[in-house]
């Protein structure tokens, strides 16, 4: 509808210059139509004559009543009206609104899903945790977040590749495998001799065991068998990682996370992909030498300083294998890439964007898109919840979904924006309550599965085009509510998809079923009268099918039974 109006409005202003109103060279400006959040100004409203008042050289009002009067005749609008300095509001038909209703039920599944993105391709990445221990209740946050994007992404028709950058080389993994071969020896993180920054929790204990009795880890297509030499420090290396990665993985698919494309750290250096980026930074002159180390100008490319990125010990600093990362995903063919990263991360932005451009390579500013979570914090009996015997020092994925169930756990940590820092109370989400908002919205489309088993039970038949050829009470304030409410889900996932932000989603979904609730609360459905059940039981089953089809994009499911 909003894509039917913007159309009406456009074709008003081309009337508008025909006919001298407006200057022949008069551009057409980027005006909105949105919904007002008054019911009485209409069903929606554009600010299209605020923006060609200037250049029409007239009052907004004037022009708002010339556009008005050259608004070519459309079915779908019922009436239209000048509003407050020149506000166009326009009110829509009883016969669309049953028309759109038509259409929910008719797409089904496909109701919401758009074309937007078709042709092009988006990589998004996101988790990309260390492979050096069990992945924390931030990575869960970053998990959901990053899986709801590429869901909402393929839903606005993007060709979606989502991906997991695994940091498998460098200090960290020597870590892991210095404190595998210290519990393979026997040793405790008490002891004299336990490395310096060494991993503590119990999980290590469980690498040090698998790798004593030469157990086998299935990765990727490829077996990693364990050597069982506690000397072989190479070996623990392999195995340790080839564990742990495969731990993260299966506690990803049990919280509905997967992925195309696992992509190594360690390519990155055995291709050459780093060198080759360092030769190109140089050979395009945006590198220079200084105390023995080699630095990048990025100050050329906006930050606030030139960056180290080989030290003087030849090590590479870590934004450099960055560049060469992002660049694989730029010769990929990715439109738009999307890293989804924990606010710490911030800092390296400007540099990795900075060592794109630097590269000439024709790869746009701005390129690649972040989205950055902040903290979480995890609570039970209002106590704050830190630790995991398992880790040692964090509270894990998998302690938070045992706990809270994965529904729940993907809700509330998608649930609000990114940038936000959350708090998960453990007891709510648990809780089977209408204060539980995940459980609000699944209870409101079991309801509706309800009402299809009453009906079933009773005999009674559900006659759709019957039910969608009644008059809708529009004056009715909850009926209204709950039909605008239905037909704004595909604006919200265009939306959330353009703003990566599912979080908007959820918002949505949880006022939706709001409204369904203050519906079903005035109304009765399984009445007699065949016109007004049929009626009613349209408006039940389009709330059903739209409430399933965002709950499938956050990843969580919507059960028939509560």
């Amino acid at each position: 509808m909003k894509a039917s109006l913007h159309l009406l409005v456009s074709r008003a202003i081309d009337a508008l210059r025909s006919a001298g109103t407006l200057p022949a060279d008069a551009e057409t400006p980027d005006f909105v139509i949105e919904r007002p959040k008054n019911r009485n100004q209409g069903d929606f409203s554009t600010n299209a004559a605020l923006l060609l008042a200037k250049p029409a050289r007239s009052n907004p009002r004037a022009i708002a009543q010339a556009l008005v009067d050259a608004l070519p005749v459309n079915a779908d609008v019922a009436a239209v009206e000048v509003a407050g300095p020149g506000f166009i509001n326009f009110r829509i038909s009883e016969a669309s609104w049953r028309r759109q209703l038509g259409e929910v039920l008719a797409r089904g599944a496909d109701y919401g899903r758009n074309e937007a993105g078709s042709g092009c391709r988006a990589g998004v990445e996101y988790v990309s945790a260390n492979p050096t221990g069990p992945l924390h209740v931030g990575h869960g946050r970053a998990a959901v977040i990053g899986d709801c994007i590429a869901r909402i992404l393929d839903a606005n028709g993007w060709e979606v590749v989502r991906e997991y950058y695994y940091n498998d080389a460098g200090a960290q993994i020597d870590n892991l495998a210095l404190s595998v071969q210290a519990r393979a020896r026997g040793l405790g993180p008490d002891d004299p001799s336990w490395p310096a920054d060494g991993y503590r929790g119990d999980y290590i204990v469980d690498v040090a065991r698998g790798y004593l009795g030469r157990a086998a880890v299935e990765l990727d297509g490829e077996t990693v068998t364990a050597a069982g030499d506690a000397d072989d420090l190479d070996a623990i290396r392999r195995f340790a990682v080839a564990w742990l990665r495969r731990e993260q993985n299966e506690d990803l698919a049990a919280y509905g996370v997967g992925f195309d494309v696992y992509f190594l750290e360690s390519s990155l250096y055995t291709d050459g992909k780093v060198e080759e980026t360092v030769r190109t930074l140089t050979a395009n002159g945006h590198t220079y030498e200084e105390g023995g180390a080699l630095w990048l100008r990025t100050t050329g490319f906006g930050d606030d300083k030139d960056r180290v990125m080989r030290k003087s010990d030849g090590s590479y600093t870590y934004f450099v294998p960055d560049v060469a990362y992002h660049l694989s995903k730029w010769e990929r063919g990715y439109e738009r890439a999307i890293t989804e990263l924990g606010a710490d991360h911030h800092g390296s932005l400007a540099r990795v964007r900075a060592g794109l451009q630097a590269l000439d390579a024709g790869i746009p500013q701005g390129w690649p898109e972040y989205v950055l979570h902040q903290m979480v914090t995890v609570v039970r009996g209002g106590e704050e919840v830190k630790l995991s015997k398992r880790a040692g020092s964090y509270l894990t994925l998998r302690d938070l979904v045992e706990e809270a169930g994965r529904d729940a756990t993907r809700w509330f940590l998608v649930a609000r924006k990114p940038d936000s820092q959350l708090t998960f109370d453990i007891d709510l989400a648990r809780s089977q309550s209408l204060d539980n908002p995940v459980y609000y919205v699944q209870v409101a489309h079991a309801r509706m599965c309800g009402l299809e088993r009453q009906m079933r039970e009773r005999g009674l038949a559900f006659d759709r085009a019957n039910g969608l050829a009644q008059a809708i009470e529009l004056d009715d304030e909850a009926t209204h509510e709950l039909v605008t409410g239905l037909l704004r889900y595909p604006d919200v996932v265009a939306t959330a998809g353009r703003d990566l932000e599912p979080h908007q989603l959820a918002t949505y979904l949880l006022e939706l079923a709001q409204s369904f609730q203050t519906y079903y609360n005035d109304h009765q459905f399984l009445v007699d009268e065949a016109d007004i059940r049929d009626a009613r039981l349209v408006l039940a089953a389009a709330t059903r099918q739209v409430l399933a089809n965002g709950l499938g994009l956050l990843g969580v499911s919507a059960p028939e039974v509560m």
